[in-house]
């Protein structure tokens, strides 16, 4: 019979960490006589990061005597103590070979129900003082489990466990760890594991999300990361492509029609993506990067990218001064901000240049006299900053359910009121609530981070859930960093004088605007950007979690540690992987 071999718990701490001050619980002790265990955690113990770890579904984690022997020989240790791996209940028995996901067991006067298996990041490698163990714990398929408290009740070391039920699909630990982390995911056990009632809800979404993938056929691990959903590039790092045709849309935004030079047909976008853009304004200097939005009809036989002229924007001022038959260095299109296929009402609120990748969604929907419930939602400044207002009234007029509601915040006199726009003031929740919006409908927002975070509660409030409300952001992406405090932001920049002086490959930062040349000091390119303050995603740090999946414009990486999966073609993990050649990344 498995037994209970210690209760170990622990609140939240700060401990320093590669110069930054890391808040977490994985340090657990264990602790004398019984203790109760309610539905979110055990008596006296915490989460420093509640996203990741703790809650219902994650009350208490468990870890196996077995394991620590295995781990003990594997890394040449004798200096584990009980709560070494984070966990709560320290047990003999229990593998994550045997126990299946949606077990029932008794513990003292309690009942638990296995939910997931133990979702590896890099604080268990601190705890361990093992960066890799993240890794580890995956690829040798003992990541160890989470339970959810069914009886509130008391707890001991020394208590017997009974196992009460099995769980439906009988699936264990081990193997349900290896559906979403490592290659392969059968789509008949990615079925199977969605039979299982008790799997948490977040790694439902994750099977479902590779099923949908398979069936797509789309590359990656899909259940980690919405990076995976974008096809991969049609071709490899920039191609040079003629400007045709130059329009002015309103008094900020021009756009540049782009053909091939070759006779290659131009590959067909989805709706919504992006182009990357390399520009040389000094034949000697570093390039510039940036990505604009496809405005045009995808299918079209040249692509349409639309740009804002910012006063000071070195880009946008040497885009100004292009010229029909100038040629420019574009990436393959790129983006997941792309509309879905259905029959949802589709609603599309801009504000500014951000109508651009909702406009070529609207050209899609018009393109296909799509019989859904459209709704153009759009906010200026007045007639003189409206961009594409006559295109939009076109592509409108061509579909038999198609609205428009334009927010003027600053009308001119000459602005007429029921004609060019339809409210005054800037869009907002008040003006989406007398519109009687379908609460069925799939948003997509783009426009200023303020008028995202706005649109994305107002709909919220009438009732359409996050999973239907999509947002493209322009400039660097929020930063994820579990568990480190936040210090004051600061501006991308290049390293130090201090930090190196590369010589290597360069490495550009496309939404960051800084290229840096390579040195092999840096270790990885996760720790590149971290040392050029870039907003960065991670999690794990050693090529597991899929956190840190960045489209990779040119270039290619080489990889070490290998990953547990590779990421989608045309992307790159970059906490285990450093440049051979010249690279461009979506950061």
């Amino acid at each position: 019979m498995a037994t209970l071999i210690a209760v170990n718990v622990g609140m939240p701490r700060e401990v320093p960490w590669h110069g930054e001050t890391v808040r977490t619980g994985v340090w657990k002790k264990p602790v004398t006589g019984p203790r109760m265990v309610r539905r979110l955690n055990v008596e006296g113990d915490g989460q420093g990061d509640l996203n990741g770890h703790g809650g219902e579904q994650r009350a208490v984690l468990v870890y196996q005597l077995d394991s620590y022997r295995y781990w003990q020989q594997q890394l040449r240790r004798d200096d584990f103590v009980y709560g070494q791996f984070g966990e709560n209940f320290t047990v003999e028995g229990m593998s994550d070979q045997e126990v299946c996901i949606g077990d029932r067991y008794r513990i003292g006067g309690a009942v638990f129900e296995v939910t997931q298996p133990r979702v590896t990041c890099y604080r268990v490698g601190l705890r361990m003082d093992e960066p890799r163990m993240a890794a580890l714990l995956v690829s040798h398929l003992r990541p160890g489990f989470y339970m959810r408290v069914i009886t509130e009740g008391e707890v001991e070391a020394g208590d017997d466990i009974v196992k009460i039920s099995t769980g439906p699909a009988a699936m264990t630990v081990a193997e349900m760890d290896a559906l979403l982390y490592l290659p392969g995911h059968p789509p008949g056990q990615l079925r199977r594991g969605l039979r299982i009632p008790a799997l948490s809800p977040g790694w439902k979404d994750s099977l479902q999300a590779l099923l949908d993938g398979a069936a797509d056929g789309a590359a990656g691990n899909k259940g980690l990361t919405a990076a995976a959903a974008s096809p991969p590039p049609a071709w490899p790092g920039f191609r040079p492509l003629e400007i045709t045709r130059i329009d002015v849309e309103s008094s900020s935004i021009f756009s540049l029609t782009l053909a091939p030079t070759d006779g290659r047909p131009l590959p067909t976008p989805l709706p919504g993506q992006f182009l990357t853009v390399r520009l040389r304004p000094e034949p000697e200097g570093p390039p510039i990067i940036r990505s604009y939005s496809l405005s045009g009809r995808p299918g079209a036989p040249a692509y349409r990218i639309s740009v804002k002229a910012e006063p000071h924007g070195a880009a946008s001022s040497h885009l100004r001064r292009a010229r029909v038959g100038d040629r420019l260095d574009i990436a393959a299109p790129r983006g997941t901000f792309t509309l879905a296929d259905g029959e949802a009402p589709v609603l599309l609120l801009s504000a500014g240049v951000g109508a651009t990748p909702v406009l070529s969604m609207l050209h899609a929907l018009a393109h296909a006299r799509s019989a859904r419930q459209v709704w153009w939602l759009h906010g200026a400044r007045n007639g003189d900053d409206h961009a594409f207002a006559q295109e939009v009234r076109t592509l409108l007029r061509s579909l038999p359910a198609g609205r428009c509601h334009v927010s003027y915040s600053r009308p001119r006199e000459d602005d007429r009121l029921g004609t060019d726009y339809t409210a005054t003031g800037r869009l907002s929740a008040e003006q989406l609530r007398e519109l009687d919006l379908p609460s069925d409908a799939e948003a997509y927002i783009c426009g200023p981070a303020a008028f995202m975070d706005d649109m994305s509660r107002a709909l919220a409030d009438l009732g359409i859930g996050p999973a239907r409300v999509h947002t493209e952001i322009f400039g660097a992406l929020a930063a994820i960093r579990p568990g480190v405090l936040q210090a004051p932001a600061r501006a991308p920049h290049l390293p130090l004088r201090s930090q190196g002086d590369g010589t290597g490959p360069t490495v550009s930062f496309a939404r960051s605007g800084i290229t840096v040349p390579w040195d092999p000091g840096y270790g990885t390119l996760l720790e590149l950007a971290e040392v050029c303050d870039v907003p960065v995603q991670w999690s794990c740090r050693t090529g597991v979690c899929h956190t840190c999946e960045t489209a990779l414009l040119q270039g290619r990486v080489d990889y070490a540690p290998e990953p547990i999966d590779r990421p989608a073609e045309g992307n790159a993990l970059i906490c285990c992987s450093r440049p051979p050649v010249d690279l461009v990344l979506d950061l």
